[in-house]
């Protein structure tokens, strides 16, 4: 008779975490302000402002919005929060930065919102294989809100996990 095959990861206390659970669906786009400075550099606000109430803003719509200039330009406040003022009432977000910026800010809010009771004093391993774009950043800011709460923290899998921290005793 053959020897029942017992599956020991499945049957441990190891709780898996896995941060790409928590990447936020929806379309990303990056508006470059340099397309509306003159020559890309210098910013005319009154055509500024004309250019801005032409535009189709209704391509962003329910989208995450990362505004940034791609030249040398010198960009006051107020450009970025006059864009915004169109982009707002028809997107989820809006930021000045890249898009790793933005989705670093995305998982920021999620991480710090996030209820961990599950994970309170069990051995835990943070999953690092994802097929979404995870950033760095946010393995950083769920080690902060796990560690004070955990057995023991892992990172990688079940079958390779690299310890990162065991309370002392």
């Amino acid at each position: 008779m053959p020897e029942e095959i017992v599956n020991r990861v499945a049957k441990s206390p190891i709780k898996t975490f896995n941060l790409e659970e928590l990447y936020q669906e929806g379309k990303r786009y990056e508006i470059d302000l340099s397309q509306w400075l003159y020559e890309g550099f210098i910013l005319k606000e009154k055509d500024f402002r004309e250019a801005l109430k032409k535009y189709d803003w209704t391509q962003y719509q329910d989208g995450f919005v990362a505004l940034h200039c791609s030249t040398e330009a010198i960009i006051p406040a107020w450009a970025y929060m006059l864009v915004s003022t169109y982009l707002h009432p028809i997107t989820q977000k809006v930021i000045v930065g890249s898009q790793d910026d933005l989705n670093t800010i995305l998982f920021a809010e999620t991480i710090k919102n996030i209820d961990l009771s599950d994970y309170e004093n069990k051995p835990v391993i943070v999953k690092g294989c994802s097929e979404k774009p995870v950033p760095e950043t946010a393995y950083i800011l769920l080690i902060k809100r796990l560690q004070p709460i955990v057995k023991s923290l892992m990172f990688g899998e079940a079958c390779s996990a690299v310890p990162l921290f065991k309370p002392k005793k």
